[in-house]
């Protein structure tokens, strides 16, 4: 893996780890309020160079698909089912994102290591998202269904960008604003008014630049320069790092669990991200 998009990738993981610590902050917010706002406050990363937004319908297609549909989807599961399963589901992304990649992109074929890799970094997310338990209950199904598809989405969206037409990393900003927008019209129809604080807008102004900004552009730039199965591989790093710092900030607490959690997806990051070079 170039060292370039690895950098790239690890700079986009390393932001959505604060995602939950911040997204707790938040947690009186309405979710499509929050996530509209912080995704329209997230295209102004790259609204000096606006004039680089245009692109073609489908590419505004793929890219409302992705970010709208993801969070869309992650909310409308969150509703629907226990947060847990939900987000484990979820976290589903990185795998497919790995087992999808000949699909989408024939030139890239997996070996044994891409699967092991893979297998290692779900289990220890799974270890880590439930604490060891999970139940799963027919009653919600319709939650875990929206978990499975905003997982399929974001994978899906992640690999296509591969595929598409070449567009400019700054067009990332019009993906954001017109995801935020729409879930602002959402928030308008389904939820109540609220109005933020002046303790949250700050937070929101850091989710927003950050995780839900900067992230993008990142992820963005390591899918171009970089191999999919990697990338895949790499991104099972989230969650870890996500409660490391709910850790670290008081938000959760490290168990024998968390430490097994730990080696499990950092071993299949390492196995992951050796060099491909007679893999491909």
């Amino acid at each position: 893996m170039q060292t370039k998009a690895f950098f790239q990738s690890f700079a986009a993981i390393l932001l959505w780890s604060f995602l939950a610590y911040l997204a707790i902050r938040l947690s009186k917010i309405p979710p499509f309020l929050l996530v509209g706002l912080a995704l329209s406050i997230g295209s102004l990363c790259s609204i000096h160079k606006i004039y680089l937004w245009r692109v073609s319908i489908p590419i505004l297609a793929l890219g409302i698909y992705g970010f709208f549909g993801f969070h869309f989807c992650l909310f409308m599961a969150l509703r629907h089912a226990p947060p847990v399963e939900a987000n484990l589901i979820n976290y589903l992304w990185p795998l497919l994102i790995i087992v999808l990649t000949p699909l989408f992109l024939p030139k890239y074929h997996l070996t044994v290591r891409h699967l092991v890799a893979a297998a290692l970094g779900f289990f220890g997310t799974a270890l880590i998202v439930t604490g060891g338990t999970i139940n799963l209950h027919f009653e919600y199904l319709t939650g875990y269904l929206f978990a499975g598809i905003s997982a399929f989405i974001w994978a899906s969206y992640s690999l296509l960008t591969k595929r598409v037409s070449p567009f400019c990393n700054e067009a990332i900003g019009f993906f954001c604003l017109s995801a935020g927008v729409l879930s602002l019209a959402i928030h308008f129809f389904i939820e109540d008014s609220y109005s933020i604080s002046l303790d949250e807008l700050w937070i929101l102004l850091i989710l927003g630049l950050g995780p839900m900004g900067a992230a993008f552009f990142f992820w963005d730039a390591a899918l171009k320069n970089g191999d999919p199965r990697v990338i895949g591989s790499l991104a099972y790093l989230t969650p870890l790092l996500s409660t490391a710092v709910l850790i670290s900030t008081g938000s959760g607490r490290f168990t024998l669990l968390s430490a097994i959690a730990m080696v499990l997806i950092v071993g299949g990051a390492i196995i992951g991200t050796v060099s491909s070079k007679f893999t491909q």
